[in-house]
């Protein structure tokens, strides 16, 4: 390995241990309470090397940000191997609460932390998270020109279905499961899943339209 090579790993493990200890650090102390030179004491190293890789706190946050949704966005593509737009639909929500159980660090930063969300608002384009967003959008678009979902507002639709497995997520994540058994959660959220879309799926269009 020569020097240049070196360098570049030497650089790429140190923003990768800068990103880890604030992400650790923004959700034992909370986003707001965390500094630079908080990050960079617990990493044993000055606030300017921090400075070398990151401008601001803030930009340490937009990355992890985009880190977790590039991993979720990935992810989601898994399910276009569903032909079908209504199972697909189905293997989203699936794909929702693994990518939300396995990434459970980046979950809570991407879509439970308040702080971290004021600041997006505020001072970048939330482009990386609209794109998750318009791919359950269009796979909604794809049920109701298949007769599956009745044609209404796509944004109302993709909201009701995206709050629900958020929902889910969020009250395993935070444990607040505690009235079922560890054992039966798995296959619990698997039935819900098939409890809500069953439901949905009784609001089909009927006649014209409708996939057989």
């Amino acid at each position: 390995m020569g020097i240049t090579e070196r360098k570049q790993k030497a650089r790429l493990a140190m923003r990768t241990l800068i990103l880890d200890t604030a992400m650790r650090l923004f959700l034992e102390e909370g986003f707001e309470k965390v500094t630079v030179r908080r990050i960079a004491g617990a990493i044993e190293y000055s606030p300017a090397t921090i400075y070398l890789y990151f401008r601001d706190k803030n930009d340490i946050l937009f990355a992890l940000h985009a880190e977790g949704f590039d991993r979720f966005y990935r992810l989601q593509q898994t399910v276009l191997q569903v032909k079908d737009p209504w199972e697909r639909l189905r293997m989203h929500a699936r794909v929702y609460i693994s990518f939300a159980l396995e990434n459970r660090e980046y979950y809570d930063l991407m879509f439970i932390m308040r702080g971290p969300v004021e600041k997006l608002k505020a001072a970048r384009d939330w482009s990386v998270g609209i794109r998750s967003y318009d791919f359950l959008k269009e796979n909604i678009r794809d049920c109701m020109a298949a007769g599956y979902l009745p044609k209404t507002e796509v944004d109302v639709a993709a909201f009701a279905i995206w709050s629900f497995t958020h929902g889910m997520a969020s009250l395993i994540i935070r444990q607040r499961c505690a009235m079922i058994s560890p054992d039966l959660l798995s296959s619990v959220v698997d039935g819900a899943i098939d409890f809500m879309t069953a439901r949905i799926e009784k609001g089909k269009m009927i006649g014209k339209g409708r996939r057989k």
